[in-house]
C-alpha cells in the first residue's frame, strides 16, 4: 500500500478507531498520549492535531477486513473480531484494556439455567443464536455436535436465549448473565484489545515506525492507568527508613534539598499500594507527601 498524502511531500498513516463500547477508552487513551482528538457526534472522521494522521471510525467487528485490505494501515479492535473474520493481519501488540475492566472478555456457550442443557452435546439439532457465526460453527464442527442452525443475532442475545436452544454471546463481568438467569456451558474465545497492522504497511519503513511509536506510548498510557507518582520531603537522618518502605522493585530519585539536612525523594507505585504506603511514610519521617496522576509509564 502507497503512502497517502495530503500533499506530495506528507506521508499520511490512516488508521482506524473502534466504534461502540471501545470507542470512549480508546479516544481517552489518545489524549493520555497527547493527541487532541476531536469526534462530532454525527462523525465517523475525528480530527487530529497530527497533519501526518488520518483517522476514520469502524465498529470493531469489521475493523481487521479493513485492515487486510489496506484501507487503512492500522487499527485498534478485539482480537475475537480478527479470529472471526480470518484476517491476514500482523498483531503489534496487545493493549490490555476494555469496555469496563482491563481483564479480557470472554465469548461463552449459555444456556437458561433451568434448561436441561448442561454441556454442549446436549445441543444436538438445537438452534443457537449469536453474532460470533464462524466462530460458533467452528466450536460445534470440531466436536462434531450436529446443530440444526446457527443464526445471527442483532443485539440483545441474551433475551433471544429463551427464544432458542443456547446463546453464545460476549461477557466481561457475567453481570448480565446473571441478570438474565443464564448458565455458562463452555468458553469459545478469550479475547482482549489488539493494535493490528496491514502487512503491506508494516514493511514500509516510515509507517511501521509510526505504528510502533504509537504501540509504545498507547501502552505507556495503559500502564501509567494503575500507578501513581510519589513526592515527599524527607529528613537525611530518615531518609533509609523511608526508601526501606518503597517498594523493592522500584528505583526513587532522591534530590538534595537547600537545607543540607532534607532531601527530596520522587517514586512511581501502585495506586493500591499508595494508599496504604503514605501513612507508613509519613510515620518513618517523611512530610509534604503528594500523590499525582500519570498519563504515561514508559519503561
Amino acid at each position: 500500500m502507497t503512502a497517502m498524502t495530503s500533499d506530495a511531500s506528507q506521508p499520511v498513516l490512516k488508521i482506524g478507531l473502534p466504534k461502540g463500547s471501545l470507542e470512549a477508552p480508546t479516544l481517552d487513551l489518545l489524549r493520555k498520549v497527547g493527541y487532541d482528538v476531536h469526534v462530532s457526534s454525527r462523525s465517523y472522521v475525528p480530527q487530529i492535531d497530527d497533519p501526518s494522521i488520518e483517522a476514520v471510525m469502524f465498529r470493531s467487528q469489521e475493523m481487521s477486513r479493513y485492515v487486510e485490505d489496506g484501507v487503512i494501515d492500522m487499527g485498534i479492535c478485539g482480537h475475537d473480531w480478527v479470529v472471526e473474520n480470518g484476517s491476514d493481519v500482523h498483531e503489534v501488540c496487545e493493549l490490555e484494556y476494555s469496555r469496563a475492566t482491563a481483564k479480557p472478555v470472554r465469548w461463552v456457550l449459555a444456556a437458561p439455567e433451568e434448561g436441561g442443557v448442561d454441556k454442549p452435546e446436549d445441543l444436538a439439532g438445537g438452534i443457537i443464536a449469536t453474532e460470533l457465526m464462524n466462530t460458533t460453527r467452528k466450536f460445534f464442527s470440531d466436536r462434531d455436535i450436529p446443530v440444526k442452525k446457527v443464526e445471527f443475532s442483532w443485539g440483545a442475545t441474551e433475551v433471544k436465549a429463551r427464544l432458542v436452544d443456547a446463546i453464545v454471546d460476549v461477557t466481561e463481568t457475567g453481570s448480565s448473565l446473571r441478570a438474565n438467569k443464564l448458565k455458562v456451558i463452555a468458553e469459545l474465545l478469550h479475547s482482549t484489545t489488539r493494535l493490528i497492522a496491514n502487512k503491506q504497511s508494516w514493511t514500509d519503513g516510515w509507517k511501521r515506525q509510526r505504528i510502533e511509536d504509537l504501540a509504545l506510548l498507547l501502552r505507556g498510557a495503559i500502564a501509567a492507568r494503575s500507578k501513581v507518582g510519589l513526592k515527599m520531603n524527607v529528613p537525611r537522618a530518615s531518609l533509609d527508613a523511608v526508601l526501606d518502605l518503597l517498594p523493592a522493585a522500584q528505583s526513587p530519585t532522591v534530590n538534595d534539598l537547600r537545607d543540607p539536612e532534607w532531601v527530596a525523594v520522587e517514586v512511581i507505585v501502585d495506586q493500591k499500594v499508595e494508599r496504604e504506603l503514605a501513612p507508613s511514610l509519613r510515620r518513618a519521617g517523611a512530610t509534604g507527601i503528594f500523590s499525582y496522576a500519570l498519563n504515561k509509564v514508559i519503561p
